[in-house]
């Protein structure tokens, strides 16, 4: 019970005294921040399979980037355009299933970044365990920059085409009858959310960065339901999750990136039990 014995030790004195508690705490809010405001059509269009495609799809562009020295980066982002592009293209040249597309690029994609790191020399599993599980404690100002630049671009992308999501998310047919070009605007969204996962992956790694896009906007669905305060809180939990995880991470000695998207998952429980309370209270009355 540090943290209400003992306050200013427990909540402060980690980010005084640590420069790189301070990066990881700026990498996850800027993190939060991008995964937050694309997961939130995520959430709203049912995409959250195909979040998590994309979010383990990037790890044979990382592998092929890594083993011939050339920017992770650049490999993610290759890698998440191609399977973005593979699943556009299965479904419109098959009568497929969209999750069926989906699934079968996962594991695709999966496959073979576990082949081509397995294939190589055994020093560069540490690595491809880093990209999988995150290493925010390393993070460094030119990763903050990218991530930086990232979630502007997030947040410029969803200004500028919200009312085409808005509306091909409830209703495609009348986003086709009022020219907003639901096909288009389906692919720019699956470019952002690409986006957003590429410039998180060293933060809270692959696989958890999924987390994020899917946790905090779930969450802040269960409290308000206007897309914009959807957005707005989502962010605040986010945020409160990424505090919370590198706190607890840092007291306790775990994993941050796995502590900060368990958090957010913890919180999710919690409100959604909350709501559950006191919508039976209200039945009752």
């Amino acid at each position: 019970m540090e943290f209400l014995v003992d306050p200013l030790n427990w909540w402060l004195h980690p980010f005084s005294s640590n420069e790189f508690m301070r990066s990881a705490l700026y990498a996850g809010l800027l993190a939060v921040l991008t995964t937050s405001v694309v997961g939130t059509w995520v959430v709203l269009r049912g995409m959250s399979f195909l979040g998590d495609a994309l979010a383990h799809g990037v790890l044979p562009g990382i592998a092929v980037a890594f083993i011939l020295g050339l920017s992770t980066t650049i490999g993610a982002f290759a890698a998440a355009l191609a399977m973005v592009l593979g699943i556009n293209v299965i479904r419109r040249y098959s009568s497929l299933p969209v999750d069926t597309s989906i699934g079968v690029l996962f594991v695709g994609f999966l496959a073979l970044a576990v082949v081509i790191m397995s294939s190589s020399s055994g020093s560069y599993s540490g690595d491809l365990n880093r990209f999988l599980f995150g290493s925010i404690s390393g993070v460094d100002d030119a990763d903050l920059r990218r991530q930086a630049i990232a979630a502007g671009v997030s947040l410029l992308g969803v200004t500028i085409f919200y009312r085409a999501f808005l509306v091909m998310t409830f209703d495609q047919a009348q986003a086709q009858v009022l020219g907003l070009r639901p096909r288009l605007a389906h692919a720019l969204l699956l470019v952002l959310v690409a986006t957003s996962i590429v410039a998180s992956f060293e933060a809270v790694g692959n696989m958890l960065v999924f987390a994020f896009l899917i946790a905090p906007p779930a969450t802040a669905m269960l409290l308000v339901k206007r897309v914009p305060r959807i957005m707005v809180l989502a962010t605040l939990i986010g945020g409160l999750s990424t505090l919370l995880g590198l706190l607890v991470s840092y007291h306790h000695d775990t994993a941050a990136g796995a502590t900060m998207a368990l958090t957010s998952v913890v919180i999710f429980i919690f409100v959604l039990m909350s709501t559950a309370v006191a919508n039976g209270i209200n039945v009752r009355r």
